[in-house]
């Protein structure tokens, strides 16, 4: 019975102590901020998404999210704070928008309205985290990328298809090993495949010093209906972050040539592809693609453009002239920074040496030439 007694008030305050800690909140955790504010007109490695009518742009920017007319102008924040949240996606009726947040302590899916009200969050992952997700045609469900740790580092991906109002979700894809990755999902409008990046390159594990020009990435096509997956396109400089047009007819991605990032196009009925875009910035084949190996880009309405990220400018390219114009922008961006924990260290003018390095004698050893530690830049 003493026994019995000791267990109970053991239990009772595990549970008084575990209601009593507090819940942290990444947005507000403790600590003293100072408050930041910059105008820039050009940022880097921003996701891009045109709505559904063709008249706004959404991007994210240093973990905030911006909408703006797609002719340019001045960005209107609609989702800021210390939390980290970028990828956005409109759904297919136009009214919400699809992005990953670590806001609730690791990366998930969530959406909110056009507006940045009514937050909702989709997945509700603490170890398997999730981002890049995309709009199934019905507005209902959503694709994601989930992330597999594994004991070498950073790990690789599988495609997981969830509802919106949440729960376990379905697994669509397998992933081959622990270290190769698979990223940027992409639905065809009639919703019947998924495209997606998948590192193919030989060996079966992740490998430093890969050769870019050789084939690291290909991308890969899912049918829902059978479950059929089958490779739509690689070769040399690989192929990744797909996007397939509106109609369905044409599939744009990027691709490395030498020393340049290529937006490519590729006829699906035919197989042809040709380059429209060489300015990109540089994709990230070689290196681990946790958020994928090229930022998100857009086909507008009428598949005439194609909306991208390139070396700090948004750009339209035009698909079929080839040519490309900046879409201007201006971020009046104000974020917190977390002031730097910083210690005192008491030093003595004069201390005993008791070890010299880098000694010099002069050409009559006369005299020594001493590099004092302070000269040395670290």
């Amino acid at each position: 019975m003493k026994a019995f007694f000791t267990l109970v008030c053991i239990i009772t305050t595990l549970s008084v102590f575990a209601q009593d800690k507090p819940t942290w909140d990444v947005n507000n955790p403790p600590g003293n901020f100072k408050d930041v504010t910059f105008d820039v007109n050009e940022g880097t490695w921003m996701n891009v998404d045109v709505s559904p009518d063709g008249k706004t742009i959404a991007f994210d920017m240093l973990g905030d999210i911006y909408t703006m007319p797609v002719t340019g102008g001045e960005a209107t924040c609609i989702r800021s704070g210390l939390a980290w949240e970028v990828q956005p996606r409109w759904s297919p009726d136009g009214k919400k928008i699809l992005f990953t947040s670590d806001s609730k302590g690791g990366d998930n899916i969530f959406y909110m309205d056009v507006n940045g009200q009514n937050v909702k969050q989709i997945t509700k992952e603490s170890f398997r985290l999730l981002n890049n997700a995309v709009w199934m045609p019905d507005g209902q469900y959503i694709i994601a990328r989930k992330h597999f740790t594994s004991g070498r580092s950073l790990g690789a991906g599988e495609m997981w298809m969830y509802h919106i109002s949440g729960g376990e979700g379905i697994q669509l894809t397998k992933r081959k090993n622990d270290q190769q990755d698979v990223n940027e999902p992409c639905i065809s409008a009639d919703g019947k495949k998924l495209f997606y990046s998948e590192d193919m390159y030989p060996g079966g594990y992740f490998q430093y010093n890969k050769d870019p020009n050789n084939e690291i990435f290909v991308i890969q096509s899912y049918d829902f209906a059978t479950g059929e997956i089958k490779r739509v396109t690689g070769g040399s400089g690989g192929a990744c972050r797909p996007q397939v047009s509106h109609k369905g007819d044409h599939l744009a991605f990027v691709r490395r040539v030498r020393e340049k990032s290529v937006l490519f196009i590729r006829e699906l009925s035919t197989g042809k592809e040709w380059p429209i875009y060489d300015a990109l910035s540089k994709d990230q084949q070689e290196a681990w693609t946790i958020f994928g190996i090229y930022t998100g880009f857009d086909w507008a309405p009428d598949d005439k453009n194609i909306i991208i990220w390139a070396k700090g400018k948004i750009m339209s390219v035009d698909v079929a002239a080839k040519t490309a114009k900046e879409i201007p922008f201006r971020v009046k961006a104000n974020h917190k920074l977390m002031e730097t924990v910083t210690f005192e260290n008491p030093f003595e003018e004069e201390f005993e040496i008791k070890v010299l390095r880098n000694l010099t004698t002069s050409p009559g050893r006369e005299k020594v030439f001493l590099v004092p530690w302070e000269s040395f830049i670290f």
